[in-house]
């Protein structure tokens, strides 16, 4: 591998600069040397093993489980992988995996994929995620802080390369401020947590960790995305390699037919899919009060595949990472999307009005 394309690496999560250049080039040449074997489909998706048994997050819980998706890789004689990745490493080992031709699609985030993409491994989003994940500002509990204007000049912990890097940039742009009006400390979620119950840093930008350190009296948040529209949210997709929908259609409409046929049972069952989420470590609390977001319930896992907000959405990402030389060479967010799987898995399943009243 190429000393860029090892920085390459570096970068996404690590966020040290990206030339991409080579990266290309040898990435390209990588895929032309490993075609796509149409008798598999590798997913990479976030697991957990504490319990005992692989256990995944989100809705790929529900497609690993599906009796319709297996039959129908079955008689094609389609061998299903799942490759489990953690949650401090979610970036780092889809973006390897997908960089060295081990995997076809993934669950994960907005601002990883654009530096995959930048380097010349194309992917896709075959279906959107719904309306998106909240983003928390929380400081420690005694702090006297009540806003982000607040902590100009002060230590935020905030984990560089990772989806809601973009979010924060959102907030402070919105607030007529920018990165270096703060000090920056790159810690992931483990780090930033245990930095605030330390007072090691002045605060935290994260996920609905925030509630637990709320909930514990250790952190307050102090601003949050949860009332905000859903183009505060961070997004997370079911992404595809490009050259395996285009060489695999039929066995990625499987999976697009899946991943909606999930959304579906979701919308229609928020107890019990909230429920079997607290065996990853968060108590059902938290996990119903991250989950109300100032919408109907069946309204958070709406796949419409709206090209307008995934246009505005990732021209926004896109923006973030050119700005602040996270990539060298600009990508077309157009080059992104590819409707027609979500399209015709809404058709499939017959669930064309289904969400046709929402938002």
């Amino acid at each position: 591998m190429s000393s860029k394309l090892l920085a390459f690496s570096a970068l996404v999560f690590s966020s040290i600069l990206l030339s991409s250049g080579c990266a290309k080039h040898e990435t390209e040449t990588a895929q032309s040397e490993q075609p796509k074997d149409p008798n598999q489909l590798r997913i990479a998706v976030v697991a957990n093993g504490t319990t005992g048994s692989l256990d995944f997050i989100g809705a790929p819980e529900i497609i690993a489980k599906d009796p319709i998706f297996l039959e129908e890789l079955k008689k094609r004689h389609v061998k299903l992988t799942w490759e489990p990745v953690t949650t401090a490493a979610v970036a780092t080992l889809v973006n390897e995996n997908f960089l060295n031709n081990r995997i076809d699609f993934a669950f994960y985030g907005n601002l990883p994929s654009i530096f995959l993409n930048a380097t010349g491994t194309k992917t896709q989003i075959i279906v959107p995620g719904g309306i998106g994940s909240n983003v928390y500002m929380v400081v420690p509990s005694q702090s006297k802080a009540t806003s982000i204007e607040e902590l100009k000049g002060k230590k935020i912990a905030l984990h560089r390369g990772r989806p809601w890097e973009v979010n924060f940039a959102q907030l402070i742009q919105d607030k007529g401020l920018k990165l270096s009006d703060f000090q920056i400390i790159n810690l992931n979620p483990q780090a930033g947590t245990a930095a605030i119950a330390a007072n090691s840093v002045d605060a935290f930008f994260t996920l609905s960790d925030a509630l637990i350190l709320e909930d514990k009296k250790i952190g307050k948040i102090i601003w949050s995305s949860r009332n905000l529209p859903r183009d505060w949210k961070m997004r997370a997709e079911l992404w595809g390699s490009k050259q395996y929908l285009n060489a695999n259609p039929e066995v990625t409409q499987l999976l697009a037919d899946a991943t909606v046929r999930a959304y579906h049972w979701i919308s229609e069952h928020q107890d019990e899919y909230q429920q079997s989420q607290t065996k990853f470590g968060q108590p059902l609390t938290v996990i119903q009060r991250e989950q109300d977001n100032n919408s109907a319930w069946k309204n958070n896992w709406n796949p419409s595949y709206d090209i307008q907000i995934l246009t505005a959405h990732y021209d926004r990402v896109i923006k973030h990472a050119i700005d602040h030389q996270l990539i060298q060479d600009p990508i077309q967010s157009s080059e992104l999307l590819d409707p027609k799987f979500t399209q015709q898995a809404v058709k499939n399943l017959k669930l064309e009005d289904y969400w046709a009243d929402q938002p």
